[in-house]
């Protein structure tokens, strides 16, 4: 195998670049192969579930992500591995690569078993979410024409080695914003499934007219939306005025709590208020919620518990966003692996788009040509936001109907102004789609 041939067969499974670690004597089956000092590789890997593991001694707690894994052999062929996963360990923190071998057939057992320096892991994600891996001995030819390459960019503890047909996602994101923008007012509107364009007056149709235009059908599961770029659209006065405006991040169910065990109708009686427009037979339940501070209507309290503030680190695995009542029931909460699989995977790559609303005829769009580029996220830097309230929960959830045919309309909306999106991301930018 040469780097060509590898190159080739990685290219061949619908993979756009590759990541190449070197490889410690520790870094094997036994003790695990080190992934880095944060929780930034789960935005480039893909996990497809993750659970916490609290073993009761909290140095051991952990999060273990499941992950679609398999080797590639020399012939091309894949070799799944059916246990592999991501261990996230909360205290350091840190990721390690864990149960590669196990069930794998044709997997590279020895020299992944072996206390071996200078090996290469070579980690790739095709087009379908699949990982692919493969690993050569020091001093094989693989090893020694990829010593020779100069100029690879770095992600965490990889080296990035770009293949020949990767196209650059960011340049036509780009390319596109500066084409709806120059297209001026543009109709509301939305696709369906089936990516029919549908009208649309919705309050949230900025983005939805935004999406349509990207191609984009609306969806509500956790993946990045055009071409690897998580897109958001916020509204704003004046284009001019981008770091003004209120950007909702994401929309996640609770997890746990009353309002999942007893049902949101119950939680709605139990904590909701009264419509404060005066519409009959029906309550509410909203307001701005951070943390550390009792909300004056719902009297409920928001709290991070696992989450130390001081060193920016989750400290327990079975941490959670909570919302408490005055007897300290946990009336709702959101668990860190649930809202970690959903934020690093969606939120890796940004981009924020700022929009104008007319209104006075048929609802009309138009889209700023400044735009906010965010990459290289982690959970625990939207915990830190969040526990100084700059991050904030924002709920817009009501029962209609309540005498007749009760309706429930949910909506759990983490909220924050666009000013403090830096903070976010480990690179930012202020991108003029004119000028690029």
């Amino acid at each position: 195998m040469n780097l060509k041939s590898l190159k080739s067969l990685f290219s061949n499974n619908g993979c756009n670049e590759i990541l190449v670690k070197n490889l410690a004597p520790n870094d094997n089956s036994k003790n695990q192969v080190y992934f880095g000092g944060n929780f930034e590789i789960i935005n480039t890997i893909p996990i497809s579930k993750i659970e916490t593991v609290d073993a009761g001694d909290w140095k051991r707690e952990r999060f273990k992500a499941s992950i679609n894994f398999a080797w590639l052999t020399n012939e091309g062929n894949l070799s799944p591995a059916p246990r592999a996963q991501l261990i996230l360990y909360p205290k350091y923190p840190e990721v390690r690569f864990s149960g590669f071998l196990l069930g794998s057939k044709n997997a590279p057992s020895e020299l992944m078993t072996q206390r071996l320096a200078e090996r290469l892991l070579f980690i790739s994600v095709n087009n379908n979410g699949k990982i692919l891996g493969y690993v050569a001995h020091p001093e094989s030819e693989l090893a020694k024409e990829f010593g020779n390459e100069t100029d690879l960019s770095q992600n965490g503890v990889f080296k990035v080695l770009e293949l020949p047909k990767a196209k650059n996602n960011k340049e036509i994101l780009i390319w596109e914003l500066n084409r709806i923008h120059n297209l001026g007012w543009i109709n509301s509107k939305r696709l369906d499934s089936n990516k029919n364009i549908l009208p649309c007056n919705a309050l949230n149709c900025g983005g939805y007219t935004l999406e349509a235009e990207l191609g984009v059908t609306p969806n509500g599961y956790s993946e990045p939306d055009f071409m690897g770029w998580e897109v958001k659209q916020f509204g704003v006065k004046r284009f001019d005025r981008i770091d003004s405006s209120v950007i909702t991040l994401m929309t996640p169910e609770p997890t746990d709590g009353l309002y999942k065990t007893e049902g949101t109708e119950y939680f709605i009686k139990t904590y909701g208020y009264k419509d404060k427009l005066g519409r009959p037979d029906r309550l509410n339940f909203g307001g701005i919620h951070k943390v550390g501070e009792v909300h004056k209507t719902t009297n409920l309290e928001m709290k991070l518990i696992g989450f130390d503030l001081e060193s920016g680190k989750i400290r327990n695995s079975s941490g959670r966003i909570s919302l408490l009542d005055k007897n300290e029931n946990e009336t709702a909460s959101w668990s860190f692996a649930s809202m970690i699989l959903h934020w690093n995977r969606k939120h890796d790559k940004a981009c924020y788009v700022p929009s104008l609303t007319k209104t006075t005829e048929n609802k009309k769009y138009k889209y700023g040509n400044n735009v906010i580029l965010g990459t290289g996220t982690d959970f625990q830097l939207f915990l830190s936001q969040m526990a100084i309230g700059n991050i904030y929960y924002d709920p817009g959830i009501k029962l209609e109907n309540i005498s007749t045919k009760p309706k429930i309309k949910k909506r759990s909306q983490f909220r924050i102004k666009s000013k403090y999106l830096h903070n976010l991301y480990k690179k930012n930018e202020i991108i003029n789609v004119l000028e690029v």
